[in-house]
């Protein structure tokens, strides 16, 4: 990983004027190279400083979640495999609110899109899902660009420490409702149907 980091690092201090689209672009090839999101962030902060950095991580990781969102439609597979992790870990009829995703994309071993799939579900349409994906994207730009370096330097207790006091935070921000679809909560079988009464005459 250093190595491929120092590779990235000369060839986009190569690139002059074309130095941030390459950085961008990076970010768009991330998951083709299994690089974690949070190394092409603190990539950015230690070339262009926290400011400029946060911003082209910030567009690059939209940009790449807007990919994601027109990409997972032409892979069933994908998307299917995706969903099975998801209500595994969050519950079946359990959905995020996109503050709490905001937080979870801070935890570095948690897949970037399967959280983006998460705010695919809670999205009414592909504005709704921009919007959401640019909120839910500014903290991990933010905070992993400006003390990236710091952070990478925690002992592990510390970081556990730390995503301990993430989980009375994101059960703050849960979602109050549980929204169960009707063929989940109906699974009535042509065996389950209630019987028909008959009255007959007597007489």
């Amino acid at each position: 990983m250093e190595m491929l980091g120092n590779h990235l690092m000369a060839i986009i201090e190569t690139g002059g004027l074309f130095a941030p689209i390459l950085f961008i672009s990076f970010h768009l090839l991330r998951p083709l190279f299994f690089l974690p999101v949070v190394f092409i962030c603190i990539t950015g902060g230690v070339l262009f400083g926290a400011l400029a950095g946060t911003l082209y991580s910030l567009i690059g990781i939209t940009l790449s979640s807007i990919i994601f969102y027109f990409v997972i439609r032409w892979m069933p597979r994908t998307s299917n495999k995706l969903l099975f992790v998801k209500q595994k870990i969050v519950g079946k009829n359990r959905e995020l609110t996109t503050p709490q995703i905001a937080l979870l994309r801070l935890v570095p071993f948690i897949h970037f899109h399967l959280l983006s799939l998460c705010l695919l579900e809670i999205s009414a349409s592909f504005k709704d899902y921009t919007k959401s994906s640019l909120i839910s994207n500014i903290p991990i730009a933010f905070v992993y660009t400006s003390v990236g370096g710091w952070i990478s330097n925690l002992t592990p207790i510390t970081v556990f420490l730390f995503l301990l006091l993430l989980l009375p935070v994101l059960y703050l921000l849960r979602r109050k409702e549980i929204n169960i679809k009707w063929q989940d909560f109906f699974q009535v079988s042509a065996e389950q149907k209630p019987k028909r009464f008959e009255v007959r005459k007597v007489g």
